[in-house]
């Protein structure tokens, strides 16, 4: 009987060959489907942190107006019970957690063979739904990515995917998650290449850029969808005021490195409390409702209050109380250990010092200077670019909001000031600071760089479909193996006759009446971890290597034992 497995893989196989196309033209097709699935599943996510919303605070536009509603007691009294639920939800995250796999779909990516866990993403997802849903200053962004990378993970899985076919998958899905958050197909596709891939070659950014698109047209189509933020048209900007967008692109880069620093620092602060998870976020969320009683702006993502510092004119003191107030509420919320994206809160920081800005330079040349919601614009794309390190992401997300050629020139000035700067003072990236934490740079693309056909050795106990028992059994007591492997005259592997077989099957048998799949082989360019989780599925020391699953040809085995000693040489160096 064959295995499930098997008939994915045939069936991949069968639609390749169906509509006669190769490697990368059908992850092109692939994509399509992973840009859908990306759609729906960050769709799912926001109408679910909706109804939860709903279902918690009541009804309302938004999480401040909601926030507003409320008692002094109850802002102190959600974001602390929703930390400790929260918490809770995460601790169950880290019992279901498997060892060989890691949730973190940028992990995923670089480190991993593009599996994510199933049970451990979804639980940690109800912690940021909690977490948010209850107020929490953090963007809901990195849980909708997350999901639709999940959702393209499991679709690679079941149709036996190689590990590197996988991680572009993933990748596809993360892109479509983004541009579905942010209604920015370009942004979301050089997001993932910039940051996560780190190349932008054509033949992965080809099938990104196709899921993109296809989650923007989706996302679109859909009732009721609204872009989270709504941009004013940009003015015409002079050419000497672009040298103020200059001086805002250098303050923003240092900005941007104080946010990464306190972030970081907020983590290591709460880490070092003698408080169990739970009890952190909930300190966390105690925290953040504190400083939201006086200030019921810092609930939530802050679309709203960042849409109404771009359509109506703020107070210089109110937006310089609002900023403090988030970034105590955002590192409370993020450094006790919530899940959850930064992404958002960069925005939101970058809006309100851009208005700042802004604000200063039209008190002292009233009319010289364009209105602040110009500078809030464009500060949103530097201080991105100084927080990600990936400037033309920045700049591309704030052109496609804006859909104007007239912010092109002082963006692409501030973001690139504010990359460099950043840069210059060694903040890294808040993407980076994730990545580092398991490994080191070249690690990981050695890593990524190691296929099985590197580990091959000679298969010495091969027979053919017509060897008979007496030949088997010679085989059998030679070598102690469980397993021979059959090949046909053309050296392409059929499958393997076990040992236990052998001893109940009548004289004249041979190989191919014994035939079993008992043991799938792995492809050459299977990856080092996708090699490794296939010999936790397989209590064997060996398993069989082909060229390809269209070309079965048997290049020979790969031992378990070669396989660990790799991976702890290169994890050592």
């Amino acid at each position: 009987m064959m295995q499930p497995a098997s008939v994915f893989l045939n069936l991949r196989s069968a639609l390749q060959r169906l509509f006669g196309v190769s490697g990368w033209q059908s992850m092109l097709l692939w994509s399509i489907v992973a840009g859908l699935l990306g759609t729906l599943a960050t769709e799912f996510f926001r109408a679910a942190l909706l109804a939860f919303e709903h279902l918690v605070l009541g009804p309302g536009e938004g999480l401040v107006a909601m926030a507003r509603q409320l008692p002094w007691w109850a802002r102190i009294a959600c974001p602390t019970l929703g930390g400790l639920v929260a918490g809770l939800l995460l601790v169950l995250a880290r019992r279901v957690a498997s060892r060989s796999a890691t949730s973190d779909y940028m992990e995923a990516i670089v480190l991993g063979d593009g599996r994510i866990p199933v049970a451990q993403t979804l639980a940690r997802s109800a912690s940021s739904l909690v977490s948010i849903g209850t107020g929490g200053s953090i963007g809901r962004e990195g849980s909708m990515v997350q999901l639709a990378a999940l959702a393209s993970s499991l679709l690679g899985r079941v149709f036996r995917f190689p590990a590197e076919r996988l991680r572009l998958l993933v990748a596809c899905g993360a892109a479509a998650g983004l541009t579905a958050a942010y209604n920015a197909p370009i942004a979301g596709a050089f997001f993932v290449a910039e940051i996560v891939l780190g190349s932008i070659a054509m033949e992965s950014v080809g099938p990104i850029i196709i899921a993109s698109v296809v989650a923007n047209v989706a996302m679109r189509a859909l009732p009721g969808y609204q872009p989270p933020y709504r941009m004013p048209p940009f003015p015409e900007i002079h050419g000497t005021e672009v040298v103020l967008f200059c001086v805002l692109g250098v303050l923003l880069g240092f900005a941007a490195v104080g946010f990464l620093r306190a972030l970081q620092g907020s983590r290591a602060l709460f880490s070092r409390l003698p408080l169990a998870l739970p009890w952190r976020l909930a300190l966390g969320g105690l925290v953040m409702g504190a400083v939201s009683v006086p200030m019921p702006e810092v609930w939530g993502n802050g679309y709203s209050v960042v849409n109404s510092v771009l359509h109506t004119p703020w107070a210089w003191t109110l937006i310089a109380m609002v900023l403090l107030a988030k970034a105590v509420a955002t590192m409370a919320t993020a450094g006790s250990g919530a899940v959850g994206g930064v992404f958002t809160p960069a925005l939101f920081f970058g809006c309100m010092i851009g208005a700042l800005f802004g604000q200063g330079v039209q008190a002292l040349w009233p009319a010289a200077s364009s209105a602040p919601f110009a500078y809030a614009i464009v500060g949103m794309g530097a201080f991105l670019a100084g927080a990600t390190q990936a400037p033309l992401m920045a700049i591309l997300m704030i052109f496609e909001m804006t859909l104007s050629y007239q912010v092109m020139l002082p963006l692409m000035a501030a973001s690139v000031i504010a990359y460099f700067v950043a840069r210059s003072a060694n903040a890294g990236s808040m993407y980076e600071i994730t990545l580092h934490r398991n490994a080191q740079r070249d690690d990981q693309m050695r890593l990524r760089g190691l296929h099985m056909r590197d580990l091959v050795q000679p298969a010495e106990t091969v027979v053919s479909p017509q060897a008979d028992r007496e030949a088997m059994s010679r085989l059998f007591l030679q070598y102690p193996v469980k397993y021979l492997y059959v090949v046909d005259a053309d050296n392409r592997y059929l499958g393997v006759v076990p040992l236990s077989s052998l001893g109940t099957a009548p004289q004249e048998t041979t190989a191919g009446a014994l035939l079993s799949q008992a043991i799938l082989p792995i492809t050459a360019d299977t990856g080092l971890g996708e090699a490794l989780q296939r010999f936790l599925d397989h209590l064997g020391e060996r398993l069989p290597l082909i060229e390809s699953a269209a070309n079965p040809v048997l290049l020979g085995v790969v031992a378990k034992s070669a396989l660990l000693a790799t991976y702890v040489r290169l994890s050592e160096a």
